[in-house]
């Protein structure tokens, strides 16, 4: 039987590879190496202003370790779940295989290169460069990819006849007698007398069992379950996963065992829209780029779930694009549970290579589909490089590799040119067509202005999102869906004057509104979830596209609450009004307009004890959207040259259900510290981690736009800090990610500031 082993604590790193490092003896360079864990980047970098070419380097990871004597006689194999960018690995001196691509996993058979009998090297040499026979790399890209083995790595042993993977197909799902079959890859299937066993369980319990014999050097079996009359389907209100176990037996006995856990869900796109399990959803999300202040993609399992579930639970998305690569197997493993729908697409942006460059492309899309293929939160596979042009011979080899390692799901390809060349079964667009008008403005004082994304002289300020046939050029409807819209438009600080953050905020309303007005467009996803690093070339010129409805830390902007206030008020009450509530931010002066992101039925606007007015969604500027914003366009009354307090009430069914208070003369009152987590793990397949927010706020709990002070950051026992121990305050908040460090017992954590008589401190059980 196959047993696997996570391998991602003591390895030791040296950042500047020389090929004498592969020759140097374990004690010398463990002298002259840095010990580390993964994941891990090769670089931590400050979280702007720095040269993106910093982790641009070739570094060398290496770990020793012996094998289990009761595993003699099997297969041995390196499981690297990512590794940026291209990986050479050695072992005990020899290249054991070689990988391209940072997005993907690979494995490796070592079983002539290892020792049984003494200690075995392992040696990963990681180069991190842009290298342009690899996708994404070869033109420029508005992220950066940063470096090292930044996911984590297993050994894994298992009997030369062995299972190599399993691809389970639900079908029959809106019948009362549902049907799956276990497709399951062999290897070394050599003689008779070999059997397949494919159990569907529910926890403990066996719902169905069947076993098939194997013929003699067979290298894929199918076995069928049918009449499966007690499942439940995987939706997005509840996400029912099952448990399919594969066993492959030897004259009875088990020789491999697979575990692969399922949903039972119909997912298509049609013309008419987006369709689960036969019911018409609207997709509203974001896309999702998988990096972190600081330590760039090296984040382990708890952090990369927490994502999922800040985009479901706080943001109310019920879809994701996962741009502009395969993310995080925790990262989708939740979106499974939780009912995350996701689009994944391979690695690139904007610029098609050489030949060797397409063929690793589709490669990409090979390994993709074979990681991530019995995740029932995907629901479509991207096959084109995002935002590039039309390559006819290419995308035919894409869509055809796509289509013949899943059948199941469709394929989507993320174009900005109209009229482009439609070779897959969804049309999937980044509509930038919406400015609010600024783009009239452009047009008369700037020479020639033009975008890169042809709005085919559409008025940016009436149209939020173009007509799918003005789009496709077709004289007829097919599966649309909007993969990208805001973003690079009209980037937002989280500390940026008032009428700025409102805008991008109402830029995503009404671009959310004209796709839930538009039948034929399946649904919208917005550019993007959270800020990231970014080259020189794009952003604000501090590495950072602030193009995110949330932070870095995930902090939320005034725009995050246009999705918040989406969900059903039955599952969560949502009042957020889009203002610092200052008199001298705007332009005009005051803070009308006021918008209201909310899903109430009606907000009653309170100045000092005066009610100054009953306000009502506004479905005159919002007709589509579920749940409208409020629109105060006018308080009756007003104040004089006295600037008061205001309160926000907002009712549900003819009830208050939440208030917020705002102040006239706020000064900071309360400093708080949270804790995502409260207890972390020490011994488990990795370190882990917890996000941490210190939040400085007024008399009434609200946030402080201006509040820049800096803090100090101490972290002691079991634990450590990533990134700076001295940081400003945005908006007042510090947030910062701290991680196990191996020991188990209480992880300490203070901070101080000018103001604070005694630091604010939190506790961390690490377990």
């Amino acid at each position: 039987m196959r047993k696997v082993f996570p391998i991602n604590d003591n390895w030791y790193y040296k950042p500047q590879f020389s090929s004498k490092d592969l020759l140097c003896e374990a004690e010398e360079c463990k002298a002259s190496f840095e010990k580390i864990e993964l994941p891990h980047t090769n670089k931590e970098l400050p979280y702007n202003y720095f040269s993106d070419k910093d982790f641009r380097f070739v570094s060398c990871y290496k770990k020793w370790l012996c094998l289990p004597k009761e595993c003699k006689g099997q297969l041995v194999f390196l499981d690297f779940e990512g590794v940026m960018n291209y990986a050479q690995v050695y072992v005990n001196g020899t290249l054991a295989g070689s990988h391209k691509g940072g997005y993907t996993g690979f494995s490796l058979n070592i079983s002539d290169e290892v020792h049984w009998d003494k200690e075995n090297e392992i040696a990963v040499v990681v180069d991190s460069t842009e290298r342009p026979d690899t996708p994404p790399f070869g033109g420029q890209i508005d992220y950066l990819t940063f470096g090292g083995i930044y996911r984590e790595v297993q050994l894994r042993f298992a009997d030369p006849a062995h299972i190599e993977s399993v691809f389970v197909k639900t079908e029959d799902i809106l019948s009362d007698k549902k049907r799956m079959c276990a497709e399951v890859s062999l290897q070394n299937i050599k003689d008779a007398g070999y059997t397949l066993e494919v159990c569907l369980m529910d926890g403990a319990e066996v719902l169905a069992q069947k076993q098939a014999a194997i013929d003699e050097n067979a290298n894929l079996a199918a076995v069928e379950l049918s009449g499966l009359e007690c499942i439940a389907l995987w939706t997005l209100e509840d996400p029912k996963l099952y448990d399919v176990v594969c066993t492959l037996k030897k004259n009875g006995e088990a020789n491999d065992e697979v575990r692969e856990r399922v949903g039972f869900r119909q997912a298509r796109f049609e013309s008419s829209g987006f369709f689960l399990n036969g019911q018409k959803i609207k997709l509203r999300g974001l896309n999702r780029h998988q990096s972190f202040p600081y330590v760039g993609y090296a984040m382990p399992r708890r952090v990369q779930e927490k994502d999922a579930d800040i985009l479901k639970c706080d943001l109310g998305l019920n879809v994701v694009r996962t741009s502009h690569y395969p993310q995080s197997r925790h990262f989708l493993n939740r979106c499974d549970e939780i009912g995350l729908l996701v689009f994944e697409e391979i690695p690139g942006w904007q610029h098609i290579g050489d030949e060797e460059w397409k063929e690793q492309a589709v490669q990409d899309v090979r390994e993709m589909i074979l990681r991530d293929r019995n995740h029932p939160a995907v629901i479509l596979w991207g096959v084109r490089i995002n935002e590039s042009q039309d390559d006819h011979d290419f995308y035919v080899k894409t869509n055809e590799t796509a289509r013949m390692l899943d059948p199941t799901r469709q394929t989507g390809g993320v174009r900005y040119l109209t009229n482009s060349d439609f070779l897959e079964d969804v049309y999937t667009m980044n509509d930038f067509v919406h400015d609010n008008g600024y783009g009239k403005y452009l047009q008369k004082v700037i020479k020639d202005y033009k975008t890169y994304d042809n709005i085919q002289e559409i008025d940016g300020e009436t149209t939020a999102l173009r007509d799918p046939r003005m789009v496709t050029g077709l004289d007829r409807d097919v599966p649309y869906l909007v993969t990208e819209y805001c973003g690079h438009m009209y980037p937002s600080k989280r500390f940026d004057q008032e009428e700025r953050s409102v805008e991008m905020a109402l830029r995503h309303a009404r671009i959310q509104n004209a796709s839930y007005g538009d039948e034929h467009i399946s649904g919208a996803i917005g550019w993007c979830a959270f800020d990231y690093n970014t080259h020189a070339d794009f952003g604000s010129g501090d590495k950072i596209c602030y193009h995110g409805v949330m932070d870095a830390y995930r902090i939320p902007k005034f725009a995050a609450y246009v999705y918040a206030s989406q969900v059903n008020p039955e599952e969560k009450i949502v009042l957020e009004p889009a203002t610092y509530w200052t008199r001298g931010d705007r332009s005009t002066g005051g803070v009308i307009p006021l918008t209201i992101f909310t899903n109430c039925d009606e907000v009653h606007v309170y100045c000092g004890e005066s009610l100054l007015g009953v306000y009502y969604p506004n479905r005159e500027l919002y007709p589509s959207l579920p749940h409208p914003p409020v629109v105060v366009d006018r308080m009756e009354g007003g104040w004089g040259s006295k600037w008061t307090d205001a309160e926000f009430v907002g009712y549900w069914k003819g009830e208050p259900v939440v208030r917020r208070t705002y102040q006239a003369d706020p000064v900071p009152t309360f400093f708080e510290i949270h804790a995502d987590s409260k207890t972390l793990v020490s011994d488990g397949d990795t370190w882990d981690a917890t996000r941490v927010v210190f939040s400085v706020t007024d008399q009434s709990h609200q946030e402080m736009p201006f509040f820049q002070e800096p803090a100090v950051i101490q972290v002691s026992g079991a634990g450590q800090l990533i990134g700076p121990s001295v940081v400003s305050s945005v908006c007042g908040k510090v947030v910062f990610w701290v991680k196990t460090i191996g020991q188990k017992g209480t992880m300490q954590i203070e901070i101080t500031t000018p103001r604070l008589k005694a630091p604010v401190c939190q506790t961390i059980e690490v377990k």
